[in-house]
């Protein structure tokens, strides 16, 4: 099969291990001829910053599929369930001393510090409160509604891009790209991935980070996958 565009996440994936961006993985997604969607954990302007600086289109997912957009001039397709992650944040602020990330431009769902135990905070959760997940990407620990991921997020910017969602590939590397490779038609772990998200994924590269996104370009082109 040849898939029609690539989702592929930023930090870790197509990065050296201390956030750089791998100017290789880098260079051959700008060379790739088919959309290339950016799909992260961070925020909306810390992605189409991404995408301008790599030269793509600046069709992205932010905020693990809360916040979506279609382009560096448009406006942004944001999720509604911000309230219930501010009454679980209340909540947990009861028990633990929490500190968010970038409060003023998360629109969709909270993170916060890694400096909590991540599975501690969602036991306290799935104890009292429904409808709400943690979740640890390693670069911050995301208080989320579990209606929204990646990967409902790549179903919808597929609409928008008129293509299917298994009509691409996806490369990722934690937790919060397990939804996404399982919505895409293709997906693919770099070597420092999650073993979760390895055990999804139909391919393993072998090199990690950058490298190992770059290693999946040329893979994925040397297969006729695109």
């Amino acid at each position: 099969m040849v898939y029609r565009a690539l989702v592929v996440d930023i930090d870790g994936t197509i990065t050296h291990r201390d956030r750089r961006l791998n100017f290789e993985a880098v260079r051959l997604l700008h060379e790739l001829n088919i959309p290339v969607v950016l799909a992260t954990g961070n925020i909306l302007c810390y992605a189409l910053a991404a995408a301008k600086m790599i030269g793509l289109d600046g069709a992205v997912i932010a905020e693990n599929g809360g916040v979506l957009s279609m382009g560096l001039d448009t406006d942004p397709y944001v999720s509604d369930h911000m309230d219930e992650c501010e009454r679980a944040f209340d909540y947990l602020s009861n028990y633990y001393e929490l500190t968010k990330l970038d409060p003023e431009n998360r629109r969709s769902e909270i993170a916060l510090r890694r400096d909590v135990d991540a599975s501690a905070l969602q036991k306290v959760l799935y104890a009292h409160i429904s409808g709400v997940e943690i979740v640890d990407t390693k670069y911050a620990i995301h208080i989320k509604s579990t209606s929204i991921n990646k990967g409902t997020g790549l179903v919808r910017m597929a609409e928008l891009l008129e293509l299917n969602a298994k009509d691409f590939i996806a490369i990722g590397d934690s937790l919060n790209d397990v939804e996404m490779i399982n919505a895409a038609g293709y997906g693919i772990a770099v070597a420092n991935g999650d073993p979760e998200l390895k055990d999804v994924a139909d391919h393993v590269t072998a090199a990690p980070y950058g490298d190992g996104a770059a290693e999946a370009i040329k893979y994925v082109r040397s297969e006729g996958l695109i």
